[in-house]
């Protein structure tokens, strides 16, 4: 009888027992801890640490879940079972303020972060459709992109470029000891399809990151495979065809889901020709940036004289292609241990740098260019990172991650002049080791700690030579003599060393604020050596530079009420001189800069203000971020006073009483501020927009001088349509004007001399250059969901077909451009 009693128990049990399990939606790990309640919160329940929980006391209404690490979610109980008694919690939500991000090392809701941060996920990138990974970052809000070739972008933040913006990839740092000021290309390397997401923070983030972060940072997720109790094969296929350059992307995806481990293999290859510019010249200058002579130089051609170009509006030498490859692993070691392995490989063909092959050697005549070949050799970047993830839930280790990286960077710059046989090659190695440790704990309710440390160390290799070409038949047979060439960097070796300890403290004050701050000690080890001293001899040929900072940030987060959120932050960064800083040797407009051993850090101070007001249930929302930064030491690029000095440079002489010769120097202090306002969110159930304005302002306080790479005012905006399986928008962007005396004109970074000439008899730049003209494009998209494999997307830019160039780049931007994408995945 008691066995048929325990029976009945029994099959009651699995009768009326409703026992529902909760997943990670990026990883497919079950989540304990997640809270679940009905409306009237009357009803509550907490999964176990199996994800398990049981419903059956909830009625047939909403259960809401909630977590500290994951967006609230709620789902009506019958759907719950419809779909075979499982949730999957995501980052996102529809209320913005439930974002979630992980760009300070450690999850939080950005409702408790106070620096300004934008986030675009994969679904965003997708309806973009852009053709590299610096056109994505074009559509954040606050973010200028700067192209000196068309196989480039370098991403500009509150008016800091290049080495003072940080990338970062997968909590890997991609800047290394040879991020040079002034543009950068390797925002590209990593393909926009393979990306799940990208975090910014704008503003010194040095307390997290370290040096480089002064304008913000920018910080790549590639996508990442997920486990699941059925064993599952997913792949993806995508690929895409563009008019204004023929572009054609295809890229394809294999995912593999298991219980126990998980693998996501993706490669993508981009063949982009020629670029076409626009042909509407509103800004009244009708010759400004047509190509009317090209050299026919690349892939082995020889061409003694400039080849006269039939359509002046093709920019020629601009086409290249570029394969990315990602491959990740996932395997939880046990139930506190998870293993990421990541492994990334970016290479292209030779990338022509456009701007300087359209130098001219007399600026009145189109016909005498002055470089036959000047362009990047393969741009090669190897990632190899594995992650180790550890939640102890220990009283001083709750959590943390342990991320080691190899990074092996490879880039060369070839080039060769007209009336010469003489070709140059300067090849680079970059060599990074890198360890990090990011760990948090919950000191008590609504207060955490983080904490961590970072080591990096840069290898790099400077190896120049030169070759004499053999020419038979007007065609290139071979190579005859080698002879002697400057080294860009330090040609017997140098290395950076980079080691640093921070601590972020986070605590809810009340309900309605909540205040954050930190600090972080940052050494800094150069050593570099120069043993070819053929072209130039330093002061000190083997030197060392030792750099210790300490950087603070303090945050608060102010709620008054539900709809309006106020932000304040006080923080400071810095940057560290690198090799590229103290010891580079290169030449470009006609002006050779040289090495500089006595360099010392800048710093950076910064306040900002933040001001949110959330409208519909804080769907929508409009906000406005206004800051200013105080720059300390400031690097910059000026004539040497050492008279009487002059260099020869691959045939050309440089000296001091022409100024042809530059060095980076420590200047006094400075300023950038400026102000971002956006708006983002629903108007309707089927309608959503999004839009931005920027200003920025950036001058020196010691000189009275305009700062470089500050962009004029710019904003887009965005209007969204929504219904079954179609989608629709417009996209407006545009560019205020800014004057030629708004330009740095000493440096060189804003590319003055390539804005249109008014005036070709002045003898000052002021006087010669009009500036940047004004600009705005109009574009349209759509896509359609045929089924819930296939989907296919078509987006037409720049439908007046305008011609502009985005501010101090070097190529016209693209003319009217229509791309069809065909997405598909099983």
């Amino acid at each position: 009888m008691r066995w048929i009693f325990l029976l009945f128990l029994c099959i009651s049990s699995s009768l009326f027992s409703q026992q529902i399990t909760v997943y990670d939606g990026e990883t497919g790990k079950v989540i304990d801890a997640v809270a679940l309640y009905n409306e009237a919160k009357t009803i509550s329940a907490i999964t176990n640490e199996d994800g398990k929980v049981d419903i059956s006391e909830f009625p047939n209404e909403i259960i809401y879940f909630s977590h500290v690490s994951y967006a609230q979610f709620a789902i009506k109980k019958q759907q719950i079972i419809i779909n075979d008694y499982t949730v999957y919690l995501s980052k996102q939500s529809e209320q913005l303020d439930e974002v979630v991000v992980s760009v300070f090392k450690s999850n939080a809701k950005t409702n408790r972060i106070a620096e300004e941060i934008e986030v675009i996920n994969a679904k965003e990138i997708q309806q973009l459709s852009p053709q590299t990974s610096a056109d994505a970052l074009a559509i954040i809000p606050g973010i200028k992109i700067q192209k000196s070739q068309f196989g480039g972008g370098s991403p500009i933040l509150r008016g800091m470029e290049s080495n003072r913006v940080l990338l970062v990839v997968d909590g890997v740092r991609m800047n290394n000891a040879i991020y040079r000021k002034g543009h950068l290309q390797n925002s590209i390397t990593v393909a926009p399809s393979m990306l799940d997401r990208v975090e910014v923070v704008f503003g010194p983030s040095s307390v997290t990151y370290g040096s480089d972060a002064l304008g913000g940072v920018i910080h790549y997720y590639t996508k990442t495979p997920k486990l699941s109790d059925k064993k599952k094969i997913k792949t993806s296929f995508f690929s895409r065809y563009s008019t204004v350059n023929n572009e054609t992307t295809n890229q394809g995806s294999i995912e593999l889901q298991f219980p126990k481990w998980a693998s996501f293999t993706s490669v993508s290859h981009s063949n982009f020709g020629d670029l076409r510019m626009g042909t509407n010249r509103s800004h009244g200058f009708n010759d400004w940036g047509k190509v009317f002579y090209y050299s026919d130089n690349l892939n082995g051609n020889y061409s003694a004289l400039p080849t006269q170009n039939p359509d002046p509006n093709v920019q020629r030498n601009t086409g290249y292609n570029q394969t990315d490859i990602l491959q990740k692993f996932y395997m939880p070691l046990s139930k506190n241990t998870d293993l990421k392995l990541n492994i990334q490989y970016s290479t292209s063909s030779d990338v022509p740098r456009f701007d300087r092959l359209t130098e001219l050697g007399d600026v009145s005549d189109p016909s005498t260019l002055k470089f036959a070949e000047w362009y990047y050799g393969p741009q090669n970047r190897l990632l190899i990172s594995p992650q180790l993830k550890i939640n102890p839930k220990k009283k001083w280790l709750n959590e943390g991650v342990l991320t080691f990286a190899y990074q092996n960077i490879k880039e060369s710059r070839i080039q060769r002049k007209f009336g010469s046989i003489n070709r140059t090659y300067r090849d680079e190695v970059v060599d990074v080791f890198s360890l990090n440790g990011d760990f948090t704990v919950p000191i008590a309710e609504n207060r955490n700690l983080g904490y961590g440390f970072e080591v990096a160390y840069n290898d790099v290799s400077s190896t120049p030579y030169g070759r004499e070409l053999v020419i038979a038949n007007e065609e290139i047979t071979g190579f005859g003599n080698s002879f002697p060439v400057q080294s860009r960097y330090p040609d017997g070796g140098s290395s950076y060393l980079s080691s640093a300890l921070y601590t972020n403290y986070r605590q809810d004050v009340s309900r309605k604020s909540t205040l954050n701050f930190g600090g972080r000690l940052t050494n800094t080890q150069l050593r570099a050596k120069w043993v070819d001293h053929t072209f130039i001899t330093l002061p000190d040929s083997d030197i060392s530079l030792n750099n210790t900072a300490l950087t603070l940030t303090v945050g608060y987060v102010y709620k008054p009420v539900k709809s309006w959120q106020f932000n304040a932050v006080l923080s400071s960064g810095f940057r560290s001189p690198n090799i590229d800083d103290v010891g580079k040797i290169r030449e470009k407009g006609g002006r050779l800069t040289i090495p500089n051993v006595d360099l010392k850090p800048e710093h950076a101070y910064n306040a900002e203000i933040g001001i949110e007001k959330y409208f519909n249930n804080r769907k929508f929302r409009v906000g406005a971020n206004v800051y200013y930064m105080l720059l300390n030491n400031y690097i910059y690029r000026v004539a040497p006073d050492t008279p009487g000095f002059s260099l020869n440079y691959d045939g050309e002489i440089f000296d001091t009483a022409s100024q042809t010769i530059l060095t980076n120097v420590n200047r006094g202090t400075a300023y950038v501020t400026g102000y971002t306002v956006s708006y983002q969110g629903k108007l309707h159930k089927n309608w959503t927009t999004s839009g931005s304005i920027t200003y920025t302002k950036g001058r020196t306080y010691d000189t009275d001088e305009p700062m470089s790479s500050i962009p004029p005012l710019f904003g887009n905006f965005d209007i969204n349509y929504v219904h079954n399986r179609l989608e629709a928008g417009v996209n407006f962007r545009f560019n205020a004007k800014k004057d030629i005396t708004d330009f740095n004109l000493d440096e060189g970074i804003d590319n003055h001399d390539l804005t249109p000439v008014v005036d070709p008899n002045a003898t000052e730049d002021v006087d010669k250059y009009f500036g940047s003209p004004s600009w705005a494009t109009v574009g349209v998209f759509g896509s359609y969901k045929f089924n819930n494999h296939i989907t296919f997307q078509s987006r037409l830019s720049n439908i007046f077909d305008k011609h502009y160039r985005e501010f101090a780049s070097g190529v016209s931007a693209p003319g009217r451009n229509l791309s069809f994408s065909l997405i598909a995945n099983f």
